[in-house]
């Protein structure tokens, strides 16, 4: 391979990996059949430890969907949480939850919404489960035993994912917080299996709205990456 090429596909994949974005204010447009069959279809050729592919991917739309935002928005009123995978604020170390509070500020920001002020924080956050009016959802769930390690291979299929929908010209959102309400997801969709990790809201952004014009940092390569000589 020539290296003017090899420099034309990593400007390709840096392009792809750096237009990913969460988006959080869709268009109803829905996404053509034959472009959601090709998304998927090359998201299932992320890797797993030996070949394992411990992923069961429920996808959502229509009807379906609607109802099922009912149903988790209903739970959510009730506080009817079921989480999987185990979460807690103090996971995460201080410079982390730094982090967060920074792209908390940016976000709110955009929203018009004070950080002080609880009452629309949790009224955002409730409408969020509406997909942010997303005209598709998927749901991911870990097999097998669904430890920790089979739930990595998952996260490997979100990424490999959420790259293939903005590969397609689809824009995207994981939501952590679907999955807060995993047997509510489960009973709508008749499900028995599986353990939920995340939840991914997708289809065409609303260009016009604020909140999705925020531009996220990253830490510095230095500050998560060691290379030993």
């Amino acid at each position: 391979m020539s290296p003017s090429h090899t420099t034309e596909l990593s400007g390709h994949a840096e392009k792809l990996i750096r237009s990913r974005r969460a988006t959080r204010a869709f268009r109803p447009d829905p996404v053509p059949e034959e472009t959601l069959r090709a998304v998927f279809a090359l998201a299932g050729a992320a890797p797993s430890n030996s070949n394992a592919q411990p992923w069961r991917v429920e996808v959502a739309s229509g009807a379906r969907k609607d109802r099922l935002a009912d149903a988790i928005v209903a739970a959510h009123a009730e506080q009817r949480t079921t989480v999987d995978f185990p979460y807690h604020d103090d996971m995460y170390s201080p410079e982390q939850q730094d982090r967060r509070a920074e792209f908390g500020g940016e976000l709110y920001g955009a929203l018009g919404i004070g950080l002080d002020d609880h009452t629309a924080r949790a009224a955002y956050d409730a409408e969020s489960l509406r997909f942010y009016g997303a005209p598709h959802v998927a749901f991911l769930f870990a097999t097998g035993d669904g430890a920790a390690r089979l739930a990595a291979d998952v996260g490997i299929y979100t990424q490999t994912l959420l790259l293939a929908l903005t590969a397609y010209g689809v824009d995207s959102c994981p939501q952590g917080l679907l999955s807060f309400y995993a047997d509510t997801v489960r009973d709508e969709l008749g499900m028995n299996e599986g353990k939920l990790l995340v939840g991914i809201s997708f289809g065409y952004a609303d260009k016009d709205a604020p909140v999705n014009h925020i531009t996220t940092g990253r830490a510095a390569l230095d500050a998560t990456t060691t290379f030993h000589p």
